[in-house]
């Protein structure tokens, strides 16, 4: 969300309460729901049929996973080579295509070795990055939209681990095996003998860890909702926001409390996190935000997936590569998974970081503040 993005919101709700009636929607305010209220509907909607996924075999998870990672995950970084030519003034095209690639090249690099010296360990960061950035897009979605219950840094911390932790922690707690049967399948890549590498994820699986992860999360839970609960009713934001929030958490708690892991990381991956990064990048696209603004969500989209193709098409090389290079090889739907996996991991931790400037950029982790 750009500083002109902010006001635009801010300047459309002012506007709406002013005359009383509804005022056009801004290009912030339908990207959000194109891509971010829209598909939370969605999701909630999917319950049912994620309830009864437990019941398939993991085969099916792993063919969403597929699916959603080849239609729109992998797309969703695909154009952080041009962040900073869009977000930030005097930043040419070659500069931004260079800085960018290099920190992809050594950052990437860095992941893929992680796990040939110590996977477990590799995995484990995997993870915890994982639930970093996953909070990290949810909150900068909440910015986005205008939600105001959240003013301080440290509500928005909060509001992270919460988001981030949903996904990564949640299917620990319902479903612990098939959780585990994914670190093993991944360990399994680079430890050959397979029971020294179901012996080697036993420390990430114990009742300890999945109780420390529960009392966590729900307590994470419950203090982010209380503290926004307590703004609202003290009347100093309005409660629609908080509201959207609840209810966005209810749908994801029971998300991935119902659903299989893979499969609900897979549909998760592809309609809320992506989408929601994809809505982000048409606002700092000039022409693609102009389109959402006349309301043409097609050629918004179109002018995403033209930048977005050539670098999607070298995301998948990278899984090629890594496939390629494994010590166990790819031999069952399991370990394509498990492939498909480490190469994500090796292309979020650059792009964590690029998103973190475009955070710092709008000022998503200080609120009010000139950017």
């Amino acid at each position: 969300m750009t500083e002109a993005t902010a006001t635009e919101t801010a300047e459309s709700r002012s506007a709406a309460s002013g005359r009383g009636g509804t005022a056009p929607e801004s290009a912030a305010a339908r990207v959000d729901r194109w891509f971010a209220r829209n598909p939370a509907l969605a999701l909630a909607a999917l319950l049912p049929v994620g309830a009864v996924t437990p019941l398939f075999p993991v085969e099916l998870g792993v063919a969403t996973f597929a699916l959603g990672t080849l239609v729109v995950g992998m797309a969703h970084g695909a154009v952080d080579h041009l962040v900073p030519l869009r977000a930030a003034p005097n930043v040419s095209l070659r500069r931004s295509i260079a800085v960018v690639s290099v920190v992809y090249a050594v950052l990437g690099g860095a992941v893929v070795a992680a796990f040939f010296v110590s996977p477990v360990a590799a995995f484990v960061g995997f993870i915890a990055l994982t639930w970093l950035h996953w909070g990290q897009g949810d909150v900068a979605t909440l910015a986005i939209a205008g939600v105001d219950h959240l003013p301080t840094s440290a509500e928005r911390w909060l509001a992270l681990v919460v988001r981030g932790g949903l996904p990564m922690g949640v299917p620990l707690l319902a479903h612990p095996e098939e959780y585990r049967l994914v670190a093993e399948w991944i360990v399994g890549l680079f430890v050959v003998d397979a029971t020294a590498a179901a012996a080697a994820v036993d420390p990430l699986f114990t009742p300890e860890i999945r109780a420390a992860v529960g009392v966590g999360m729900a307590a994470a839970t419950l203090g982010s909702v209380g503290l926004g609960y307590r703004r609202v009713r003290a009347g100093e934001e309005r409660r629609g926001g908080w509201r959207r929030d609840v209810g966005e958490l209810a749908v994801l708690w029971a998300w991935f409390l119902l659903a299989a892991p893979v499969f609900a990381i897979g549909v998760y991956f592809a309609l809320w996190h992506a989408l929601r990064h994809v809505g982000r990048l048409v606002l700092v696209d000039p022409r693609a935000a102009s389109a959402a603004s006349a309301g043409d969500a097609v050629g918004a989209l179109a002018r995403f997936g033209r930048d977005a193709a050539p670098l999607t098409l070298g995301g998948f090389l990278v899984v090629g590569a890594v496939g390629a290079t494994v010590p166990a090889g790819v031999a069952a739907p399991g370990d394509l998974l498990a492939v498909s996996l480490v190469a994500i991991a090796a292309m979020t931790l650059p792009h964590v970081v690029v998103v973190a400037w475009l955070d710092r950029r709008e000022g998503v982790w200080r609120p009010g503040a000139t950017r």
